[in-house]
């Protein structure tokens, strides 16, 4: 099986500059927890990915405001991406070694086609698998000071 067959098609993106209540309300409305972080709107150019917990452990919690606080600020920088083409296995190991959630799918041109989440490997894969990738991305970060960084998604 292979990541474009399991993939969420054409992806919620934003800017650097999007604020963090637009994040959040895109997030609302894709109903997702995690957007891609593009140089366009389109897709293009992934720089990074900002997850809802990105945006609670690295503004709210700080005090940061969030209808001025932009993407860049709490984004996760540089950001893992898989290929349409990649096996359902790569994907999962992929994951596994970057203790991440959700991943972006980026095609030949650099655009963000899809995203590939747990839930869309957990309707498709069999209960090792996800069994396998719940435990190796849920595992705890030896550091308690890294909470919100990208090692502890």
């Amino acid at each position: 099986m292979r990541v474009s067959e399991i993939m969420t098609k054409n992806p919620a993106c934003c800017t650097p500059d999007s604020t963090l209540r637009d994040v959040a309300r895109m997030m609302v409305e894709h109903d997702c927890g995690e957007i891609p972080v593009c140089e366009d709107r389109s897709g293009g150019g992934l720089v990074g990915v900002i997850t809802d917990r990105d945006i609670v452990c690295r503004a709210v919690a700080d005090g940061m405001d969030v209808n001025t606080t932009t993407a860049d600020c709490c984004m996760t920088t540089p950001p893992v991406s898989a290929s349409p083409d990649m096996s359902l296995d790569d994907v999962c190991s992929l994951m596994e070694e970057n203790m991440i959630r959700r991943v972006p799918v980026v095609d030949e041109s650099g655009c963000v086609c899809g995203i590939v989440s747990q839930a869309d490997i957990a309707c498709k894969a069999n209960g090792y698998v996800i069994a396998e990738i719940v435990r190796e991305v849920s595992k705890p970060t030896e550091d308690p000071s890294h909470v919100g960084t990208s090692s502890t998604r």
